[in-house]
């Protein structure tokens, strides 16, 4: 697939023939043709450019940013163009400096992490302008679920992040519970519900590091 790496390739060579990914491909493509639908074609998947087995943690979004220039295909990422950070973002900067006071974030844009092996992906992968998951139950679901089985096949020893339901859904197929750190959406609407406070970025690492891989650096920054 364009603008992926190529560990992804036998994925998406099976996931992209099947019936249910032709009728999503065909709802997006017809989508984008009256309506405002982000990310841009060209970044839908740039989840996928992180090599499989490169990836050690991942963290499960709920669907893009619906907002003109913001979603990019990262979940919780923004353009590092944008000087105008998400409060969801801006709720997951607060945490990382509870357990890393000396964290920078010089942008919203999360490729430094991306390049370090944080699978960032959405559960859905499009949304339409100022509608916040139109684009739920069309199939994306089944397409991000088949990626994170995928991926547990060909490396299974990574962290996940589930916060919020969306990303919860996908507890029952993961194999190392162990390895699984739950808590609310980092939204406004539900972080102080134990977002805040769950040292989820630290325990991360910590449990990175017994798996004998490097730890995150998670701060962020403008020249990747």
């Amino acid at each position: 697939m364009p603008g992926t790496h190529s560990s992804w390739d036998p994925f998406f060579s099976t996931e992209t023939n099947k019936a249910y990914f032709k009728t999503l491909e065909s709802f997006v493509i017809q989508e984008r043709k009256n309506k405002f639908i982000y990310p841009m074609p060209a970044e839908v998947l740039n989840a996928f450019k992180c090599p499989v087995q490169n990836i050690r943690c991942v963290i499960i979004g709920q669907d893009p940013y619906h907002q003109p220039k913001q979603a990019m295909g990262l979940a919780f990422s923004v353009h590092a163009s944008q000087t105008k950070v998400p409060p969801s973002l801006q709720n997951m900067f607060k945490e990382i400096k509870n357990s890393y006071p000396e964290a920078h974030f010089e942008t919203g844009s999360l490729n430094y992490w991306a390049n370090q092996g944080v699978f960032l992906l959405n559960r859905v992968l499009t949304v339409e302008d100022s509608n916040a998951n139109a684009h739920a139950n069309k199939g994306w679901e089944t397409f991000t679920q088949s990626a994170i089985l995928f991926l547990i096949q060909h490396n299974p020893k990574v962290v996940f992040l589930l916060w919020g339901r969306a990303a919860r859904n996908l507890k029952s197929i993961l194999p190392n519970k162990h390895l699984i750190l739950e808590a609310p959406h980092p939204s406004p609407l539900s972080a102080h519900r134990g977002f805040i406070g769950c040292g989820h970025f630290k325990k991360c690492n910590a449990l990175l590091q017994q798996l004998g891989k490097n730890k995150i650096d998670w701060s962020t920054r403008i020249d990747v």
